[in-house]
């Protein structure tokens, strides 16, 4: 077993020379893409911008070494970082930063225990229609959240759909120099993404060119990256996370291991292998893992999958997982070079380029696809969209999720249906809604769609011909499919069967499995319905539902004559 896994990683850590120069293209793109975005992520999660700048040091390599995919490219996300910023509300700058690392070590624990479980299926749990709302509304959020650099007029409101709402109203406060900067920047990436030439380094181009402007005369009002904090030209340092906070971070931290994770299912999902497999979900869990559990001891945020950053990469022209490793170590050689480069980006370029990014994530077609799919996700991605702007996002994710277990709960046990089979001589078997009231001395054939479980026992119980009128009727249940029952149903055919037989009748289960077996042995329903009245089912369709139908008529028969006879001697 061990030697199997080392044999893995051996061979997911090779490096071939032809890739060695397309991957170093491909890092060398990503990492000049990514120092700008991930300053502007930490900035948007409210701690200071060299956080981000230290997760890709340390997170991208590293969860590149270990993920099942080859392209996955995590990075700091925006999703994240607005849950992040959510979750430190009414926090001191320092105690953010504090809580921002044992949030990461926080993150990679439940990641890698995920991962090493094997529960890569539990991102099927996570509906479309909740991350449609989710992801939607943060890009909202986004776009939002940065009115204050990009304007220069602080809004005292925590809100941010308040703080748009109160910037609107007090546009006589806005800094013209400091709005100058951000449009320009955001026309200018508009612009360079027009031309194929520029369009890679669209982000990189515009953020510099408009933070030039800082250094003109009649734009000293422009507060730079300098202003806010000073970039060292050096490596982070190791250090230890406030294990303190743990208790008040365990909400946020499996809430954001839902949002990355997720994130990570999509990649997971869209980009296979050059071997032509998809990566296993698990093992991308454990990747993301083992870069936050990295990156909290070096100051580092949560971080994890990134849609953009991987088609980026995968765009830029990698070919194995080591242009993410190498997109990391550029960037701490950027970093170690011209740290006093840095210093000088203009912060109403970084809030623009983050509102460009926010209007790139707005999903129409996702939205489309959501609200023509049905009522219920529509329901769910309204309430979930709206939860988003209004309420801190690791009660958003949750109260979605929660959301649509209820309603698919609900929908489940509304839609079984319970029809009446009627066999035809020589032909096909006729299927017609179920009697509303049990017919005396017939067969009735009961055939149930769709789960049997909880609330749609109850459901189909409500639907069952009413037998306290009949007399001496058979019923026959076809149950072929249905491999388990819940405790619900086991008592919904015990109060039936026992009503049927006070009336002098007969209840029949066809079709059945061994496990529905088994449990009604366990029950002692079986001995209640009597196992002459059990048929099992067969490799042959119908052959139990035929075997069933026979003996039921067979005893309807001898009732008859049974009677006569009464009827006769009297």
């Amino acid at each position: 077993m061990q030697s199997n896994i080392i044999a893995t990683y051996k061979q997911r850590w090779s490096i071939r020379p032809r890739n060695l120069v397309p991957d170093l293209i491909a890092g060398f793109t990503t990492a000049v893409s990514s120092i700008p975005d991930s300053m502007a992520s930490a900035l948007l999660a409210g701690i200071n911008p060299l956080t981000g700048l230290y997760t890709m040091i340390i997170a991208t390599p590293l969860g590149a070494l270990f993920t099942s995919s080859e392209a996955m490219h995590i990075s700091t996300t925006s999703a994240l970082s607005l849950a992040v910023a959510s979750s430190l509300t009414g926090m001191s700058p320092d105690m953010k930063l504090q809580a921002v690392y044992m949030l990461a070590l926080m993150v990679g624990v439940i990641q890698i225990t995920l991962g090493l479980l094997k529960m890569g299926y539990l991102v099927r749990f996570v509906p479309f229609s909740v991350m449609t709302g989710f992801l939607n509304g943060v890009a909202i959020l986004i776009i939002l959240g940065q009115l204050g650099d990009f304007t220069g007029y602080s809004s005292p409101y925590s809100n941010r759909v308040v703080q748009a709402f109160d910037t609107a109203v007090n546009t006589a406060k806005i800094i013209p120099p400091i709005l100058v900067v951000g449009l320009v920047t955001v026309i200018l990436i508009l612009v360079f993404n027009r031309f194929k030439l520029t369009k890679r380094y669209s982000l990189i181009l515009a953020m510099i060119i408009a933070s030039t402007l800082a250094a003109l005369p009649s734009f000293e009002l422009v507060p730079t990256v300098g202003d806010v904090t000073s970039v060292p030209n050096a490596l982070p340092q190791f250090h230890l996370p406030n294990f303190s906070l743990l208790l008040s971070l365990i909400i946020p931290a499996f809430a954001l291991s839902i949002i990355g994770l997720v994130q990570g299912a999509g990649i997971s999902q869209g980009y296979a292998n050059p071997d032509g497999k998809f990566p296993d979900p698990s093992g991308d869990f454990f990747g993301q893992g083992v870069a936050n559990l990295a990156a909290s001891f070096f100051r580092g945020m949560p971080a994890g999958g990134s849609l953009s950053g991987t088609a980026l990469v995968v765009g830029s022209g990698a070919r194995t997982r080591w242009a993410n490793v190498f997109a990391g170590i550029l960037i701490a050689i950027i970093i170690l070079l011209f740290s006093h480069l840095v210093e000088l980006i203009a912060m109403p370029a970084l809030a623009g380029l983050l509102m460009v990014i926010g209007f790139q994530t707005i999903k129409p077609t996702d939205i489309t696809t959501v609200w023509q799919t049905g009522l219920t996700p529509r329901v769910v991605m309204i309430i979930t969209f709206v939860g988003t702007l209004i309420m801190p996002l690791q009660f958003a994710v949750l109260m979605g999720v929660a959301l649509s277990i209820v309603l698919y709960i609900t929908q489940q046990a509304n839609r079984i249906k319970l029809v009446e089979i009627i066999p035809q001589k020589g032909g096909f078997p006729l299927e017609r809604p179920a009697p509303a009231i049990l017919p005396s001395h017939k067969i009735t054939l009961l055939y149930p769609y769709g789960s049997l479980f909880y609330a749609a026992a109850k459901t189909l119980e409500e639907n069952l011909p009413v037998p306290e009128d009949s007399r001496n009727a058979v019923v026959i249940f076809l149950l072929r499919g249905y491999d388990q029952f819940g405790s619900t149903m086991i008592g919904v055919l015990d109060r039936y069967a026992r009503t049927v037989q006070d009336h002098g009748g007969k209840l029949i289960l066809a079709g059945l499995s061994e496990g529905v077996q088994t449990q009604l042995e366990r029950t002692g329903l079986l001995e209640l319905i009597g196992k002459e009245n059990i048929f099992m089912a067969t490799d042959e369709v119908g052959m139990a539902a035929n075997q069933a139908f026979e003996y039921g008529q067979k005893w309807l028969d001898e009732l008859d004559q049974q009677e006569k006879q009464v009827q006769n001697e009297s």
